[in-house]
């Protein structure tokens, strides 16, 4: 006999974390079942000689989605926020970055006229309603904005700031929300990220939920109209009356099958946003007040984030993140984008090598499951009803949002309309 379960949780990311906690003490029986050999996902950590390496840089906005659940559900969180300013890099030449008032009167990047309308540039920014940008791309918004290349380009450094999309055709909406929500600044979090995932696994735990690593999900069939049967890794089979599937959309269709309602070419059409990280310790900074940096001309970025959360079990050593954004038509080579990565944090920190603990290069991970596009609302809000009892969640889900404001927020949502849906099906049955 298939052991049954309420709910089957598959992912044992944020989502699906954040799910599991909102679901748990609902009288539920749920199971949260992970690929990998601990819960975490993209959001873990790793301990890497006493240093601790999210998968690259990660901020956590301080005014965003995210921070609202993680505090309604009592994660504590602790971290400083960094400093507003910085350095852009045009053309091999540094600039003081005008991301503060003093930025904008003192640095050498932008003449008198372009300063006052960067200054008006950032207050469009911060007062636009962002339902008013659903049909354009951020490129459109970003012409609309200003005609002076140095302006477009720092918007677009901006926006691959706020949301690692180094693509001008994805959509303005998603772009200028998370930008705004940015401003608002971050928070770089001690110990890592795995910090929130511990939390939000132990919650669950104690909550009753029951978690399993290193299985996967082979295939979902529908069994009748109120539960699901689900083959594991091992040929295991288990039965749910809901599922929430937190994975990306590709493993969502592998699952399903071709001959699910989930087959359509609208989520043939999900690009990944991606990009290539060098996460890198040293036991000093040659260069202590250069703490982070943006090319203007070149998808890259580079921040110490040491100086503002717990990184290291040594608490003089630097963590720090050179990251190259990836545009979804780029061709790429890996050995040239770490050597890109390796320049320019040179020029950050001359000498750095000397200093070095150690580091890690990943070629190719996954920010974000979606890029978000225009036309993606519509067809994302469709989606909920792909099979009903079948939920899904993750940072692709969400038709607003994105990263981790997207993951969380759509846990949240998904776990709550499960609960509805019981709650309505107990009152139909009374």
């Amino acid at each position: 006999m298939a052991e049954k379960w309420d709910v089957v949780i598959i992912g044992g990311g944020l989502a699906g974390l954040v799910a599991a906690n909102y679901l748990a003490g609902n009288n539920l029986s749920i199971l949260l079942i992970e690929k990998g050999k601990k819960a975490g996902g993209r959001a873990r950590t790793d301990q890497i000689r006493q240093q601790y390496f999210n998968l690259g840089p990660h901020a956590l906005y301080k005014k965003g989605k995210a921070m609202s659940i993680l505090e309604e559900l009592n994660i504590q969180i602790s971290g400083r926020s960094p400093k507003l300013g910085g350095i852009i890099v045009k053309d091999n030449r540094e600039y003081k970055a005008p991301f503060t008032p003093l930025g904008i009167l003192e640095t050498s990047l932008l003449n008198w006229k372009e300063r006052i309308e960067w200054a008006k540039a950032l207050k469009k920014l911060m007062t636009t309603n962002t339902e008013n940008l659903a049909q354009l791309t951020f490129k459109q918004w970003v012409e609309q904005t200003s005609h002076s290349a140095n302006i477009q380009s720092l918007l677009y450094t901006l926006g691959r700031l706020a949301t690692y999309c180094h693509a001008p055709e994805a959509s303005a909406k998603i772009i200028v929300s998370h930008l705004k929500t940015v401003m608002s600044g971050v928070l770089y979090v001690d110990n890592g990220w795995q910090t929130i995932i511990d939390q939000l696994h132990n919650k669950a735990v104690i909550s009753g939920v029951q978690v399993q690593t290193h299985k996967s999900v082979k295939y979902i069939n529908t069994m009748d109209h109120d539960h699901f049967s689900l083959v594991l890794s091992g040929d295991e089979e288990i039965s749910a009356k809901y599922i929430l599937c937190t994975t990306g959309p590709h493993e969502l269709h592998h699952m399903l099958g071709e001959k699910s309602a989930f087959s359509r070419p609208s989520f043939a059409k999900i690009t990944p946003v991606q990009g290539a990280a060098f996460d890198v310790a040293l036991t000093q900074l040659p260069e202590p007040r250069k703490l982070f940096a943006m090319s203007l001309t070149d998808p890259i970025y580079f921040s110490v984030h040491s100086n503002y959360a717990r990184l290291s079990d040594d608490p003089g050593s630097s963590v720090m993140h050179v990251f190259r954004y990836h545009h979804p038509d780029d061709t790429l080579d890996g050995t040239k984008v770490k050597n890109e990565l390796e320049l320019f944090l040179e020029k950050m920190q001359p000498g750095w090598k000397k200093y070095e603990i150690t580091s890690r290069y990943m070629p190719q991970i996954t920010v974000n499951q979606r890029l978000p596009q225009l036309g993606d609302e519509q067809m994302l809000q469709n989606s909920s009803s792909i099979i009903p009892g079948l939920y899904i969640a993750g940072d692709w889900t969400s038709p607003h949002s994105i990263l981790s404001e997207g993951a969380a927020s759509s846990g949240k949502l998904a776990a709550e309309e499960i609960i509805e849906k019981e709650k309505s099906g107990f009152r139909a049955n009374q």
